[in-house]
């Protein structure tokens, strides 16, 4: 791998286009897809990010910005930012350009992009995304907070090519390299399970009564918990993700009285910001989401180590028959209890 890599962020989204936005900050060889409304305001004004709890004070970087990966086939390193439903078509279109040329790094939720992306290339590095961002309007994204990306391989082989990687991507956000890929990947999915719960109510979306959030903390912590125990099952070990709840405060989440945990998740769920999920099906009107690279894996993992997860199959069928008709509407909390309890 050269010393001075091309990079090219392939999916400049929320996540994308916020890495690569710090990256491109002090490091000039990085070039972003773009097309559309995003390739107009990418030219025009670079790419702005923000921090949630200090909005005005917003970071610009001019960006070299391509329509088309044919126009730089020389890339020695592809960064994908898109989802996993639209991972295959977008890999075969970097393919038919590049070849198996560069290093492939992927970014995106769940494991899903394990099985898609070593079809097509050699070289194939996986990030744990560790932070949460969203688009305000094109070329504008906010995140939470900067958080480690964490890097790693399936059989931790690419070792000198990840500390280079490293180097460059540190100079934007802290980047680490683990050796525990697979628990990285699923300590994370067991926290992304929520994502459908919280698309489902509108959480920051739509106002929740304070008379529901007790129902809607039951409903949360069940489904963390069923996740902690299928990936348990299947010898996950924890990963300790800065910003993510760990596995005993899930626990305890589940089972202490709502008396003594309500008013600390009350306050905590206010600083949670839109997900990806809610982003495509709420803001931007989607019928394809994330649910079955999310909870659809997981729901088949514990059926493979036989746990019983039933919140999680009622969450995941109510998400299939609500995502999938035009214009979407969040539904009370009190609806979608009802509809786990009939499951359930």
């Amino acid at each position: 791998m050269k010393d001075h890599p091309k990079i090219v962020i392939f999916g400049a989204g929320a996540i994308g286009g916020s890495f690569g936005a710090w990256i491109a900050e002090h490091y000039d060889n990085i070039y972003f897809i773009a097309r559309g409304e995003n390739e107009k305001a990418f030219r025009k004004n670079g790419l702005t990010t923000f921090q949630a709890d200090h909005p005005d004070s917003k970071v610009n970087v001019p960006i070299k910005v391509i329509s088309n990966i044919q126009e730089v086939p020389d890339a020695d390193l592809v960064v994908i930012g898109v989802k996993n439903f639209s991972l295959e078509t977008v890999t075969r279109e970097i393919k038919q350009s590049t070849g198996d040329r560069p290093i492939i790094v992927g970014l995106q939720n769940g494991v899903a992009n394990e099985t898609i992306l070593p079809k097509y290339f050699s070289k194939v590095i996986y990030g744990v995304v560790g932070y949460n961002a969203w688009i305000d309007e094109p070329g504008v994204i906010g995140y939470q907070k900067k958080r480690p990306l964490i890097i790693g391989t399936k059989d931790n082989e690419l070792i000198d090519e990840m500390k280079k990687i490293a180097l460059i991507f540190n100079l934007g956000v802290e980047t680490r390299i683990t050796d525990r890929l697979r628990d990285a990947a699923h300590t994370k999915l067991v926290v992304n399970l929520a994502n459908s719960l919280t698309t489902l109510v509108g959480l920051n979306v739509v106002d929740i009564p304070e008379s529901s959030m007790k129902l809607f903390q039951k409903l949360f912590a069940s489904m963390l918990f069923e996740g902690t125990k299928i990936v348990k099952a299947a010898q996950v070990r924890e990963y300790k993700i800065e910003g993510l709840p760990t596995w005993r405060q899930i626990w305890l989440l589940a089972h202490l009285p709502v008396a003594l945990t309500g008013r600390r998740f009350q306050q905590s769920t206010k600083n949670f910001y839109i997900s990806s999920m809610a982003q495509d099906i709420i803001q931007r009107g989607g019928q394809t989401s994330e649910v079955e690279s999310i909870n659809g894996y997981l729901l088949r993992l514990a059926k493979k180590y036989g746990v019983k997860a039933p919140v999680n199959q009622a969450i995941y069928e109510l998400c299939k028959t609500s995502f999938s008709k035009p214009g979407f509407k969040p539904l009370s909390v009190e609806e979608i209890t009802k509809k786990v309890k009939l499951f359930t």
